[in-house]
């Protein structure tokens, strides 16, 4: 068994490195385990235009690793790992990484963040960030005058699909089957929408690029009559939900019927010592800056726990 922490940090995307300045500033000395996408979603994030600060944006990727950078001048330690396993039935809590190795800390922050459902199309991952995202929120301001493509028959890509009717010359919704699960005033909210058109029964065959190294275009498939065509488009956005990363705390924390935390007020879990933060348990908002938030708020939350304790 390794040394017992006063703060273990699970994520390293907004939340978690937010969430590790404020636990380093108040000499909790946390230890940060990056978790299977080191840096989070922002790591897959090309410009990044909404968060405060950056007049002329910044990447993604650089956004993050200047969060990093700012918590290990304070005392944060980072570490390359995830929690596979967990025992939060007693205190300290014991968490056990991919490697088998086993750590102990007094306090906990769920920072694993939400992973956004693709479709595993062929070239889909490749052109994340140049034409494919899962976030209209924050990427749609990009297709000014273009053609976008919504993927998904639910609430959220609706939403997404009346949001990116701001900014897109024209919006079209595709989804695999007649019958749409959203609901019956989101999706009237679509139909109403001049910009927006459907494409049902229809399903993806891949997005690709053919010259520019950005979406240009995607495959479609109609699965009633059969055929294959090809389609332009600039933006493809994948609506088609998400899945929060809390395999290993399932029988522990509340978490809804989907796998979000659920809250028990400010940061806190149902298990005192734990906290959340981000879009873990998020599943309205998931920005980055909301994110860093509840970093903020999870840190605080365990720095008066602790000194409530006595440390």
């Amino acid at each position: 068994m390794s040394d017992l922490f006063n703060v273990v940090i699970l994520g390293s995307g907004c939340a978690g490195n937010t969430a590790a300045i404020y636990a380093a500033r108040a000499n909790l000395k946390p230890l940060v385990l990056e978790g299977h996408e080191p840096g989070g979603q922002l790591s897959i994030t090309t410009e990044v235009e909404n968060f405060p600060g950056f007049p002329e944006g910044i990447l993604g990727p650089g956004l993050v690793q200047n969060m990093k950078q700012q918590a290990e001048r304070f005392g944060a330690t980072f570490r390359h790992g995830r929690a596979v396993h967990s025992d939060l039935s007693n205190r300290p809590f014991t968490l056990e990484l991919e490697d088998g190795e086993k750590i102990q800390t007094l306090t906990l922050i769920i920072a694993t963040g939400a992973s956004a459902r693709w479709l595993n199309l062929p070239n889909e991952q490749k052109l994340i960030g140049h034409g494919v995202s899962s976030c209209a929120t924050c990427d749609g301001f990009f297709f000014r005058g273009k053609k976008i493509m919504v993927i998904g028959g639910g609430d959220s890509a609706m939403e997404e699909a009346n949001f990116l009717s701001r900014f897109g010359s024209e919006v079209t919704v595709v989804h695999r089957s007649e019958t749409f699960r959203a609901s019956k005033i989101m999706l009237d909210r679509a139909r109403k929408n001049q910009k927006i058109q459907f494409l049902p029964n229809t399903v993806v065959k891949d997005v690709y690029d053919v010259t520019k190294g950005e979406v240009t275009g995607v495959q479609l498939h109609n699965v009633l009559t059969k055929e294959i065509y090809d389609r332009e488009v600039d933006g493809f956005f994948v609506a088609i939900g998400h899945i929060p990363n809390t395999k290993a705390f399932a029988g522990q924390l509340d978490l809804d019927p989907d796998g979000y935390i659920i809250t028990h007020g400010g940061a806190r879990t149902n298990i005192s010592g734990v906290f959340h933060a981000g879009d873990v348990q998020d599943r309205i908002y998931r920005q980055a800056i909301t994110a860093s938030g509840a970093g903020c708020m999870a840190a605080i939350e365990a720095e008066r726990f602790l000194e409530a304790e006595g440390h």
